[in-house]
């Protein structure tokens, strides 16, 4: 079967094509569309059919081997990412994620060493400092019980060169006292012995001076 298209602009033919399942001819279009169509007629085509003029085909719609092309490839596509890209991807997504994990873990047990060996700083610390106290009570204790031995020392002196001294200005009054005493007693015998005119009793005028000189002191 042959099918005869044919191209007009503006009103006038200017290409004929002819169709069949075996060939597929295209005739330049004469003058008019009467001559065209009788030399078509002449060329000895056994059947033939005028066909109205087409417009031109939609460039946005696809063809059917587009279609196939297409889905071909999003069925090939998602084959590669559901079993080969997708897991590939998914395996180091999950490395990732171990690697991330383990830096994790393992910033966490430096900080807690980190925290560990402070606490353990600041304990050695605090136990120097508790020992450097103890050292310094004990230092103070000593220079304090040293100052109190030398304090003590002196003051014993100084007592023992009090009570010498009080032993020696006694011992110098006792003997100013019996010499005052002994001077008195002659005096008060002299006169006792001009007054009565004789000599008194040495004994009694001692005891007499004696009794006189401490009833003085006393006052």
């Amino acid at each position: 079967m042959t099918t005869a298209i044919v191209t007009q602009l503006n009103g006038r033919v200017v290409q004929v094509r002819l169709t069949s399942e075996s060939s597929d001819t295209t005739v330049p279009a004469a003058e008019d569309g009467v001559a065209t169509e009788a030399k078509a007629m002449e060329s000895g085509a056994a059947e033939t059919t005028v066909a109205e003029t087409k417009s031109a085909p939609n460039p946005i719609a696809p063809e059917s081997k587009e279609l196939y092309w297409a889905a071909g490839s999003f069925i090939v596509l998602f084959v590669l990412m559901r079993y080969f890209l997708f897991p590939k991807l998914k395996k180091g997504m999950d490395a990732r994620y171990e690697g991330i994990r383990n830096d994790i873990d393992g910033a966490v047990t430096v900080k807690a060493s980190a925290q560990s060996d402070v606490a353990e700083y600041e304990k050695a610390l605090a136990a120097a400092r508790a020992e450097a106290a103890a050292k310094v009570d004990a230092a103070r204790q000593a220079v304090d019980a040293e100052r109190n031995k030398q304090l003590a020392e002196v003051n014993g002196r100084i007592a023992a060169a009090r009570s010498a001294a009080d032993q020696q200005n006694a011992a110098a009054r006792a003997a100013a006292q019996g010499e005052v005493a002994a001077a008195v007693a002659q005096v008060a015998s002299k006169g006792a012995e001009l007054a009565i005119g004789r000599t008194p009793d040495a004994q009694t005028v001692q005891a007499a001076v004696q009794a006189a000189m401490e009833s003085a002191v006393s006052r």
